[in-house]
This record gives structure tokens, C-alpha cells and sequence, in this order.
């Protein structure tokens, strides 16, 4: 691939804000709630350290070796086709995914303009929770907000990688972190916050089950953005002198503090105001609104909290639209009409657009037909991706680079070591199997 990176923090930055989204912000808050607290915090952290490290190095040694996005990289480093079905699953599972994310990516764009119009002011928890529901049922309104995200990340792609993902992301992540320890600290003092705080950092063993293992397995995999291609697209970007296991740790190291620091903004505010913690998906939409609103400056810290939600939510976005974009690019080289960035980029946007559409118009009713088993295509789409084909990616990722790329290959990072290849070639595989067993039990 021509574009790359012009710096490592560059890299680090990008690939932290790809992994670092809605699943950080949104999504483990409310499974830490739903899960016990402090024990399945701890959980997670080992998980990620000891499962989702090899795949995060995994994914990042397949691009920098191949020089290739998610695409090419197997079919350049196994020199065959062999290989190449790990290429469509990573683009299969970015195209669902982004099938539904501007979806969500809207509702936090909505919430933002809405928070800070002061529309939430006044509201109880049954209103807010109405207030939602309506939302969900405006059609055009939620296609629009989707759009818009759409519009946004496609504008910064349009650019090449040094001057669109790596300069914004030197922007939005500080931005992200500023809010984030600022949030997070301020809900550190209000009355009754530090029970939020002793529920997520003190462990309850008891907690532990079989099905909480599996769920920290299932979200340290979902919050890292491993199997989805992103991290390969990255590494495929890297300075060729920048070392995998270094910035893999690093990346992973920073995702873990937001994660952490997401909670702690999340459940001191929901102890301190009586609500409960096992709030499930409600938590963001419904609950921290209504928490917002028995504190000091309720507009701005509402409005602040979206606006972290927004940003997490377009790093995120940023690097899934580039595995699709680098993708076109790259299948097109060999044909006729090959298609540069810009073309690429107008494509998935107009891909994205209609997508995104379609499940809006499952959601809300609007076109009953777009339905499987009973259920809207958001509901299928996140089922299929974080069940299947984020696992799949996972699983293949893992079993290519244990046993099919030479380790001389390695370029002396250490990776090949007796423990490391113990752990690529039979335990990672072996606990994503447990994961798939599970989810059809």
C-alpha cells in the first residue's frame, strides 16, 4: 500500500482509537453491571492480557510483514489462495458491522445536539426512557443522524492516512482522554460516588461463573477490535522500524485505562442517585440521563458525556471505514478501472447509506419484511458479528500466524518464544472454540 504512517504515536493513537469506541464507552459499563462489578473487571483485564495480546500482535504482524490491508495481507504472506477466506471474513464482518454502527453512532450524535439544546432538563426516568423510544421510531430522523456520521468519517478518509486518520486522531484522542479523567474525577466527589467505586473495584469472587468467564473472554475481544481487519489495515500502515510487541501492549494498556475510566464515571453517578447497575443497554440512553439531572450543571455534564461518546464513537467508525476503502483499493489495482481513494471512499459512503438505511427501516417498522426469525437487522447484524464473526476472525488469525508463518519472519521480536506459540497455537484457539460452544448452547 502507498499511504502509511508518518509516526509511531501515530500508529498507536489510530490503532488505540480504532479498538477504543462505543465498546469501551457504552458497551462495558453496563456489561461490568450486568456482571457482578470489581470480579468481572478483573476478569476482563486478564483476559485481555492474556488472550487478546497474541491476537492484537497477531493482527498487527500479518499487515506490517505483507505491507497490505486486510485484504491482501494472507494471500501476500502465504503466497496462495489458500488463506484468502480470512480475507473475506475480516470484510464481511466490517461491512456488518458498519451496518449497524453509524446507527448507534447517530443516537450519540442526536443525544449530543439534544443534551445540549437542555431537551433532557426536567426529565424523570420513565420520560427519558419514553423520550428514547420515540426516537427510535423516527425513521427519518435516525437515517439522517446516521448520515451524518457517515458524512464524517468519510471526510476524514478522503484524506490520505498521515493527513486524515493520523492527524485527527492526535486530535480526538487527547480530546477523549481530557474528558474522560475529567468526568471521571468530578464523579469521584459527588455524595455517595465512592460506592460506585468500591462495586468496581472491590471483587465479589462469588460473582465468578462459568458464564462470566465467557462474557470478559467474549468483551476484552470486542473492545480490542480483534477479527475485524482493522488492526491488520493498521499494521500494514507502520514505519517499517516500529516494534509490534511494544506498541500491541501499549494499545492494549490504553484501551484498559478508558475502559476503567469509562466506569468510573458511569457507576458512581448511578449509586449515588439509587439506580441499579445491571441497567443493561438502557444505561447511556436512559439511566446516566436521568442521573444527569440530580446533578450540579446538568446540561453541560450531559452534554459533555455525548459529546466523549461522539468522539469514541468516530475513532472507531474512522477504521472500519478504512478496511473497506483500502480494500476497494486494493481489489481494483489489477482490473480495467481501478479505483483510487476518493472513489473508494464516495463508494462505501454510498454503501454505508443505504445499509445503514435498511436496518433503520427493520427497526422501526417501516418496512416489516426486513426481518430474519422476527428480528430487525441491528439485532441480527450485532448477533452475527459479535458471536461469529469477530470469533472467526479471531480463531483464523490466531491458527494462521501459529503455525503457518515462518518464524523467521518475526524479525527477531521475541513472538516466536516456547510460551507465546503455546499460547497462539492450542490456548487462544482452544478458549475462542469454548466462546462459539457457548453461544449455540
Amino acid at each position: 500500500m502507498a499511504s502509511s504512517f508518518s509516526s509511531k504515536i501515530g500508529v498507536l493513537l489510530a490503532a488505540a482509537g480504532s479498538a477504543i469506541g462505543l465498546g469501551s464507552i457504552w458497551k462495558f459499563p453496563y456489561e461490568v453491571g450486568e456482571n457482578g462489578g470489581g470480579a468481572f473487571l478483573l476478569l476482563y483485564i486478564i483476559c485481555s492480557l492474556l488472550f487478546g495480546l497474541p491476537l492484537v500482535m497477531n493482527e498487527f504482524l500479518v499487515g506490517k510483514l505483507s505491507g497490505k490491508s486486510a485484504f491482501g495481507a494472507y494471500r501476500e504472506l502465504s503466497g496462495s489462495n489458500k488463506w484468502q477466506w480470512m480475507s473475506w471474513t475480516n470484510v464481511i464482518c466490517v461491512a456488518a458491522v458498519m451496518s449497524f454502527y453509524f446507527v448507534v453512532t447517530g443516537w450519540c450524535i442526536y443525544y449530543m445536539v439534544e443534551a445540549g439544546a437542555g431537551a433532557f432538563e426536567g426529565m424523570g426516568a420513565e420520560q427519558l426512557r419514553e423520550h428514547f423510544e420515540a426516537f427510535e421510531g423516527k425513521t427519518l430522523t435516525m437515517i439522517i443522524y446516521a448520515i451524518i456520521g457517515i458524512v464524517m468519517t468519510g471526510a476524514v478518509l478522503w484524506f490520505d492516512v498521515n493527513k486524515g486518520i493520523e492527524r485527527l486522531s492526535k486530535i480526538l484522542m487527547p480530546i477523549l482522554f481530557v474528558i474522560l479523567i475529567a468526568m471521571a474525577i468530578h464523579m469521584m466527589f459527588i455524595p455517595g460516588g465512592l460506592k460506585g467505586l468500591h462495586y468496581l473495584f472491590h471483587p465479589d469472587f462469588s460473582k465468578i461463573t462459568s458464564k462470566v468467564i465467557l462474557e470478559a473472554m467474549g468483551l476484552s475481544f470486542f473492545t480490542l477490535s480483534v477479527g475485524v481487519g482493522a488492526l491488520v489495515t493498521y499494521g500494514g500502515y507502520m514505519p517499517k522500524d516500529q516494534n509490534v510487541t511494544s506498541t500491541s501492549i501499549q494499545m492494549i494498556v490504553m484501551v484498559l485505562i478508558v475502559s476503567v475510566l469509562a466506569a468510573m464515571i458511569v457507576f458512581p453517578a448511578v449509586f449515588a442517585y439509587g439506580f441499579s447497575p445491571a441497567e443493561g443497554p438502557e444505561l447511556t440512553f436512559v439511566t446516566l440521563p436521568d442521573v444527569f439531572q440530580n446533578m450540579v450543571s446538568p446540561r453541560i455534564t450531559c452534554t459533555f458525556f455525548f459529546a466523549l461518546m461522539c468522539v469514541a464513537a468516530l475513532t472507531s467508525t474512522i477504521s472500519l471505514m478504512e478496511v473497506m476503502v483500502a480494500f476497494i483499493c486494493e481489489a481494483s489495482e489489477k482490473t480495467k478501472h481501478p479505483l483510487n481513494r476518493h472513489k473508494s471512499v464516495l463508494l462505501v459512503m454510498l454503501l454505508q447509506i443505504v445499509t445503514n438505511t435498511l436496518v433503520v427501516l427493520s427497526m422501526t417498522g417501516e418496512w416489516g419484511w426486513l426481518k430474519v426469525m422476527g428480528n430487525n437487522l441491528f439485532d441480527v447484524l450485532n448477533d452475527a458479528v459479535s458471536n461469529y464473526l469477530m470469533p472467526l476472525g479471531a480463531l483464523g488469525i490466531s491458527l494462521y500466524t501459529g503455525w503457518f508463518v515462518p518464524k523467521a519472519r518475526y524479525q527477531g521480536s521475541r513472538v516466536a518464544s516456547v510460551v507465546y506459540l503455546v499460547m497462539l497455537r492450542w490456548i487462544v484457539p482452544l478458549a475462542i472454540v469454548i466462546i462459539f460452544v457457548n453461544n449455540f448452547i
